[in-house]
């Protein structure tokens, strides 16, 4: 009945957009069964292009990896900032989704853009390395922005000039989630991973440095059961996994760190009272708690993708792509006093805050952080040694 209700959100949301009459600037009607950009599928926008420079002729498409723009996650997010910059710019706009999950298949994407006169393209997951190899010689006159995607998913070519990467510091957002999880008096907790990629990996291994710090801080004993499900959505295989974390090995959070298999996480957490999920690289306290009860999501671990997209697309808008092109950056804190202005936070409004850990707290946190005063391992070819919990590495589920 949660989700049937969360249906009719979703739909009442999608009318009232098209009744404001949004629709793509990009040419929607002769995209083919791949590409999907028409306002009839258009997740709310978020704040991302509020305002902007002029769009200096440009025209900008976003491409999906292995989701689609309601996974809730990180596509999701990326196509909302992407049209909603180029709707404040009027600037074209549109969207692919490849029909399969090869690079073979993306890079069709990437042609067809580049056919239908597109000439910046946005592209978020480490999925694209390949694809980039492939085609940024190719179409030298494409500018790139790929997100979550390090040189080293190139394949061993350098950055071409003109790509831009950002990849993230996720283990730090992964700690404070850990830390204020345990902080705010949860001891059993649990790390779903979608695919043992970087990315993933430095989300897991940050959260158990963070569980592991607080518990020591704390004097408590706390245990991670940790485990990948080898896939980025939820199936029944991973809600019976997560069911028998909450239900019988009394685990009380879940951070689920892997796109849509958070749904598993959700479905499994409505059972229990009081069970909890941590979301990921959004705030997922909108779709979850919608979808799974008011107040299952305790906090979510966040990217500044919007921020990102509309700080690129403004440099790229105004000129500056020069200063970015053939760079992979990796995006963290910036700011010791501003929690928000950083590319890795957690949310201000929607964590649920306690006694045990208050939003002063979580200043305190950022920016001991940012001082150096903590220092959160970003090594990944091992599971991080710990001195106050236990770790059950569980391996794959699939």
């Amino acid at each position: 009945m949660k989700k049937f209700f969360a249906i009719l959100l979703t739909l009442a949301m999608v009318l009232s957009l098209a009744a404001c009459g949004g629709n793509d600037s990009g040419n929607s009607d002769n995209a083919g069964d791949s590409q999907q950009s028409g306002d009839t599928t258009t997740p709310p926008a978020d704040t991302a292009g509020d305002e902007g420079s002029g769009g200096a002729g440009i025209r900008v498409a976003m491409i999906t990896d292995y989701g689609d723009i309601t996974d809730q996650s990180f596509n999701q997010t990326t196509y909302e900032a992407s049209k909603a910059w180029s709707e404040a710019n009027s600037v074209d706009f549109t969207y692919y989704k490849p029909a399969g999950n090869s690079t073979a298949e993306r890079v069709a994407m990437v042609e067809k853009a580049a056919d239908e006169g597109y000439t910046v393209i946005v592209m978020p997951g480490f999925a694209f390395g390949e694809t980039i190899a492939q085609v940024a010689d190719l179409y030298s006159e494409i500018t790139f922005i790929a997100l979550d995607v390090s040189e080293g998913d190139l394949g061993g070519i350098e950055v071409p000039s003109n790509v831009y990467c950002a990849v993230y510091k996720e283990e730090l957002c992964g700690y404070m989630a850990g830390y204020a999880a345990v902080k705010l008096g949860y001891t059993h907790l649990g790390y779903l991973g979608g695919m043992a990629v970087p990315a993933v990996q430095r989300f897991g291994y940050g959260y158990i440095q963070g569980v592991d710090a607080a518990a020591g801080e704390l004097g408590v004993d706390a245990t991670v059961e940790y485990v990948y499900g080898n896939q980025f959505f939820g199936d029944p295989d991973i809600t019976a996994y997560a069911d028998n974390w909450y239900q019988n090995l009394g685990v009380e959070v879940i951070f689920a760190c892997g796109g849509g298999i958070c749904t598993s996480a959700g479905e499994a957490a409505a059972k229990v009272d009081g069970a909890k999920v941590i979301g990921v690289d959004v705030d997922q306290s909108f779709t979850l708690d919608a979808a799974y009860g008011e107040g299952v999501t305790l906090t979510s671990a966040m990217k500044g993708l919007a921020t990102t997209v509309k700080h690129m697309l403004d440099e790229v808008s105004a000129g500056n792509f020069a200063n970015y092109g053939g760079k992979a950056e990796a995006l963290g804190l910036v700011s010791g006093d501003d929690p928000s202005a950083n590319y890795v936070l957690l949310p201000m409004e929607t964590t649920q805050w306690g006694e045990g850990f208050s939003q002063d707290d979580y200043k305190a946190l950022v920016k001991d952080m940012f001082d150096g005063k903590i220092v959160v391992s970003d090594d990944i070819s091992k599971m991080p040694e710990t001195q106050n919990i236990q770790v059950n590495d569980l391996g794959n589920i699939k």
